[in-house]
């Protein structure tokens, strides 16, 4: 009997010949914290997966009008308290385990959406800074890349350590790239990140590879914002 890595209840599974017979992964999360998720279902924006009912959201038509310069992004999850207090248990008070919550929706979503690709994908995890990766001890981007089934290629980094999560709309869109180059990748690339919130960072990770020889990037999400 296991227990959940988020409530620490104990989780009950029946024995049935599925499980006795065969190999199959145990949750790690128990049925309550389980229902507390809400993944994205029905029509979506085709490009940064919000909720949506006609093909494209007002938000990525104005990113067109601009130059989008992502492919499309595929969240997982609504960004509802529940995963938002995950996230930041696990990202701000290192609590490393709890990526395991996201390991089985993240392979399955990389599999059905991206893994058929006329072209290889390349895994580029969202850099940390210095001072950022010290105060935090990993990166949680890097962390879901690899659980991945594909070479990750860490071909980025940032140049501050300012944190996008105090930042509001306006500020994040105004901002600097904050990434740049350390190695030109010439394939395709997924970006791999916890949250899209506006858009904005996956954008200016993507300016930079393509401006370096990326011919096409997508983005995989656990959550959107």
């Amino acid at each position: 009997m296991n227990s959940c890595v988020y409530c620490h209840e104990q989780i009950e599974q029946p024995l049935t010949w599925s499980t006795w017979l065969t190999v199959k992964k145990n949750s790690v999360l128990c049925a309550f914290c389980t229902g507390k998720l809400e993944i994205i279902s029905g029509k979506r924006c085709k490009v940064c997966s919000r909720a949506w009912g006609s093909s494209i959201c007002l938000d990525c038509q104005q990113w067109r009008e601009l130059g989008d310069n992502i492919e499309r992004n595929y969240s997982i999850f609504h960004y509802n308290d529940t995963i938002r207090e995950m996230i930041t248990q696990w990202k701000f008070r290192g609590d490393y385990l709890l990526r395991e919550i996201f390991r089985n929706e993240l392979k399955s979503a990389f599999e059905k959406q991206f893994a058929d690709n006329n072209a290889p994908l390349a895994i580029v995890p969202i850099p940390l800074s210095e001072s950022r990766m010290q105060e935090r001890g990993f990166n949680q981007s890097l962390a879901l890349a690899e659980m991945l089934d594909a070479p990750v290629k860490q071909v980025l980094r940032r140049k501050s350590g300012e944190k996008q999560a105090k930042k509001n709309r306006k500020a994040r869109l105004k901002r600097d790239n904050p990434f740049f180059i350390a190695e030109p990748l010439k394939q395709a690339a997924l970006i791999v990140d916890d949250i899209y919130t506006t858009g904005t960072t996956v954008r200016q990770a993507a300016q930079q590879l393509k401006l370096h020889g990326c011919p096409a990037v997508y983005s995989l999400t656990i959550a959107r914002s």
